[in-house]
């Protein structure tokens, strides 16, 4: 891990405390890093900074971090990006590895596990979320989130999808996401 230090981060979060909080810690290690909130700032620092790795949010407001990660490796196939959220989902890993994010992480998440999500590239990424059973209320909340995604989050058409009241779906879209 000694040329962890020479890299150059980008994170990419709509978040200003925890974008603000990341980019203190990250910086202890020795990292230059940049700092955006939403795709047209990541752009810009894109086009004119020489970053390594990228720490990037699933959800930028009302922009999608997918898209941004699809276009960032397009630009600059040879990135590294680390997909950060506080509503995971198998659909959405899934389709995060298939776009060719290093690796996808869980909220709350720590510094040390973010540069390992770097550091530690398994050999091939068939699983990109722990292969334990998942509980019952996590399978739901998984396939909550896939029907959501499928509806572009409109809370409306996903609760009609999911044969709940709108309101019910608010409620467990309230609750923080079941970690098993």
């Amino acid at each position: 891990m000694s040329e962890v230090g020479t890299k150059n981060i980008l994170i990419i979060d709509d978040d200003e405390v925890l974008r603000y909080s990341l980019a203190r810690a990250l910086g202890r290690f020795g990292f230059k890093l940049f700092e955006a909130d939403s795709i047209d700032a990541t752009k810009s620092i894109i086009n004119q900074q020489p970053i390594d790795w990228v720490v990037l949010d699933l959800r930028l407001g009302a922009e999608s971090g997918l898209v941004l990660a699809q276009w960032l490796l397009h630009e600059k196939p040879e990135l590294k990006i680390v997909m950060i959220t506080g509503y995971a989902a198998v659909s959405t890993a899934v389709e995060a590895i298939k776009i060719g994010v290093t690796n996808y992480l869980i909220k709350p998440v720590n510094v040390e596990e973010i540069i390992q999500a770097f550091v530690d590239q398994p050999e091939s990424v068939d699983h990109p979320i722990n292969a334990q059973p998942l509980s019952p209320k996590r399978l739901e909340w998984e396939h909550i989130q896939k029907v959501l995604l499928q509806h572009d989050g409109n809370i409306s058409q996903a609760a009609r999808a999911l044969k709940m009241h709108r309101r019910t779906l608010q409620r467990k879209l309230q609750k923080k996401p079941v970690k098993e």
